[in-house]
């Protein structure tokens, strides 16, 4: 059995994000294993035009960003989480940061684009796949929650 003792979970705070943040979770709490939810905020980036430079989208400050990981909650408080919030570009700070923490699994959405879509954005989950040190679990739609279903006694 693969031992899963720490889960890094990347969020983007999109709905497929917080489909994989209940299977992270549940991971978490059936392996008993920490959770480590990250936000990677991108670098700006100044663009040109015809009359100069256009100054970047202003971004969310680092406290709001952090208000943001720390309002996901798991619904269980076995669950031992951290928080990490970085700058730089997704792919290579998720890679990064599961190294650091000597992660045993990423679990993360996908926006599941194909095509031309996939090759003129590109893709994180992709990306993070190609390179993880570790075992990359991707989900492209938010998993429905289950009832939870009582086992039926064996027969004799």
């Amino acid at each position: 059995m693969l031992p899963i003792n720490d889960i890094l979970f990347p969020t983007d705070f999109s709905d497929r994000a917080l489909g994989a943040f209940h299977v992270a979770s549940a991971l978490a709490r059936d392996y008993q294993a920490r959770l480590t939810l990250l936000h990677v905020r991108d670098l700006p980036v100044t663009a040109f035009a015809e009359f100069g430079a256009v100054p970047p989208p202003e971004m969310p400050s680092r406290t709001e960003v952090m208000d943001k990981l720390h309002q996901l909650d798991p619904h269980d408080e076995s669950i031992h989480m951290e928080y990490l919030l970085v700058d730089g570009i997704a792919a290579d700070e998720i890679v990064k940061a599961a190294a650091d923490h000597h992660c045993d699994l990423i679990v993360m959405g996908t926006h599941g684009r194909t095509g031309l879509s996939r090759l003129v954005m590109g893709s994180v989950a992709e990306e993070v796949v190609r390179k993880a040190p570790c075992p990359v679990l991707t989900l492209k739609s938010p998993i429905p929650a289950l009832e939870p279903v009582e086992a039926e006694p064996a027969l004799a």
